[in-house]
């Protein structure tokens, strides 16, 4: 099987094999975007410090400017290297519900990034190979409904990518939940995966302490 000319390519959910994620990490390297699998939907991936790739995401899924790009890292040292602020109820809720499902939106600077640590072994086997936070959104045109399927990302995403990695429809089928953290203050910015009672719980929790 000849890895470089094929655009779908069949891997393993709990066991990702290593030559086709060396091809997606290849390419990766030369500014393509990618379809990864995820706990929750297909995402759309690329690394956002080769110059150009952010705008290639943003015109694939036609995503509006003001809609910024999630970022995937493997452990919570990732994102604390890339300048992010954990306090107390932002470290609770990494410790309760990384890697899941928990798109983090955290201060980094005078602005704010989300993050999110994938519970799941293909997506954490590619970031992990890639050594470095990726831009991963969901792998569907801006408005329509997430992929939970390969063949939905591919229908969706065509020929903007330079490869999609299917292991089979995604376990989760829900987006994950986002909330914005700072200061002691939560709010939730998209219901999701996960309920907002208990992230909000823990949260609080956390500021008692």
């Amino acid at each position: 099987m000849d890895l470089e000319f094929q655009k779908s390519l069949q891997i393993n959910p709990l066991q990702p094999a290593e030559d086709v994620l060396e091809r997606a990490v290849r390419l990766l390297d030369q500014g393509e975007l990618i379809v990864v699998p995820t706990e929750t939907v297909y995402g759309l991936a690329g690394d956002l410090e080769i110059p150009g790739v952010l705008e290639k995401m943003y015109r694939a899924k036609g995503r509006p400017d003001d809609k910024p790009i999630p970022l995937f890292a493997a452990e919570v040292s990732w994102i604390e290297k890339a300048g992010a602020k954990l306090g107390p109820g932002e470290r609770a809720l990494a410790e309760r519900f990384w890697p899941g499902p928990l798109t983090l939106v955290l201060r980094v600077g005078d602005g704010f990034k989300g993050f999110r640590i994938p519970d799941y072994p293909v997506s954490l086997a590619l970031l992990k190979k890639v050594g470095r936070i990726l831009g991963v959104t969901s792998a569907n045109r801006s408005g329509e409904p997430s992929a939970e399927t390969a063949e939905a990302a591919r229908a969706a995403l065509g020929e903007r990518v330079g490869v999609i990695l299917d292991a089979g429809p995604s376990p989760g089928g829900i987006p994950s939940t986002v909330v914005k953290a700072s200061g002691g203050t939560l709010e939730i910015l998209r219901a999701g995966a996960i309920a907002p009672e208990d992230i909000m719980r823990i949260y609080m929790e956390a500021q008692r302490i």
